[in-house]
């Protein structure tokens, strides 16, 4: 039996070859990296023609939400500016009133302790004129001033009646101008739609983003199919890239043979245009059968045979020196034996 199981493989970076597209039908725009050169993940690779169109829409929603943002800015210091005018009058109509009513509640209770003393002295002259003591002249001399006093009393409750009332209503009166001044900067504030030109600038930033084709992943350039003013094609995309730092081989091992390979196994790889073998380490089984992708140069070779995919590891020193090399067809030679 057989030490080793012979298969025919196929070059190719670590994690396949990735072609790079952009939405079929639109044109490129510019190419930003050329055949060979390493790019990182997210880079950007290339731009779509609408670029500068969404650019400018993106642009103009910026300018709009700055806009926005500063007349947010304007009216609310307007306003804030006109509600502390209005507290100001508020506070400063307020304290003379007061002063004005405490100073006629000051003058209704004089009066009434001038009243009460009227009174007493009414009713001891009462007294006096019923014994015969004073004459009917002097007893409604007091009773004048009883009446005069209660005069007074009457007009100075009025006045301190009528400065209360003109207080609460220009209290009233100034409050309202408080709150229309809070409800027009409530409503200045609405007016500036804010959140829907946020809204649109998100937008503008998502279409200016599809027109970007980013590196999915660190890598080579491997191919480039489309260049700067043609159409994108389904079947091609824009270009190819792989992770050329680690090289693959895809080996196709016939299904009599696969139950002899296991990973970890060692394998050696040769071809013609190489100087000398590459050296690599089975690193997994495929899972399904399927028909031959490498085509032997034999004719007389089966076509039709059922093969799994044996993915082998070079290493490092091998793997470096065929980089360059993808999709190069090669024998493989696995160690059956480990």
């Amino acid at each position: 039996m057989a030490t080793s199981v012979g298969a025919l493989g196929r070059l190719e970076p670590e994690g396949s070859v990735i072609r790079v597209a952009g939405p079929p039908g639109e044109r490129l725009g510019e190419l930003l990296v050329a055949e060979g050169e390493r790019v990182v993940a997210g880079q950007v690779l290339a731009r779509l023609e609408s670029y500068s169109e969404r650019l400018a829409e993106r642009e103009y929603a910026a300018a709009q939400l700055q806009e926005a943002r500063a007349r947010l800015e304007a009216e609310t210091r307007f306003g804030q500016a006109q509600i502390e005018e209005a507290r100001t009058r508020l506070s400063r109509l307020d304290e003379p009133q007061q002063l004005q009513i405490r100073s006629q509640e000051a003058v209704v209770e004089r009066i009434r302790a001038e009243l009460a003393d009227a009174e007493a002295n009414l009713a001891r002259f009462q007294a006096l004129w019923q014994e015969g003591a004073i004459s009917q002249q002097e007893l409604d001399q007091k009773a004048l001033v009883v009446r005069q006093r209660q005069e007074d009393l009457q007009a100075a409750e009025a006045t301190l009646n009528q400065l209360r009332l003109a207080r609460e209503r220009d209290l009233r009166n100034a409050q309202a101008q408080v709150q229309a001044a809070e409800a027009a900067l409530r409503r200045a504030q609405a007016q500036v739609q804010l959140q829907s030109l946020a809204r649109n600038l998100e937008l503008a930033e998502a279409r200016l983003e599809r027109t970007l084709i980013r590196a999915p992943r660190a890598g080579q350039v491997l191919k480039i199919h489309t260049r700067p003013g043609e159409v994108i094609a389904a079947n091609q995309g824009i270009l190819e890239l792989g992770n050329t730092d680690q090289m693959m081989v895809v080996a196709e091992v016939y299904e009599t043979d696969i139950l002899r390979v296991r990973p970890g196994q060692r394998a050696t790889i040769s071809n013609r245009v190489l100087p000398e073998t590459l050296q690599g380490r089975v690193e997994r089984v495929g899972l399904q059968i399927g028909k031959k992708d490498v085509l032997n140069t034999d004719p007389a070779a089966d076509v039709d045979a059922r093969v799994v995919e044996v993915y082998i590891r070079l290493d490092p020193e091998s793997s470096a020196r065929v980089a360059g090399l993808t999709n190069l067809q090669v024998n493989v030679a696995i160690d059956a034996e480990g």
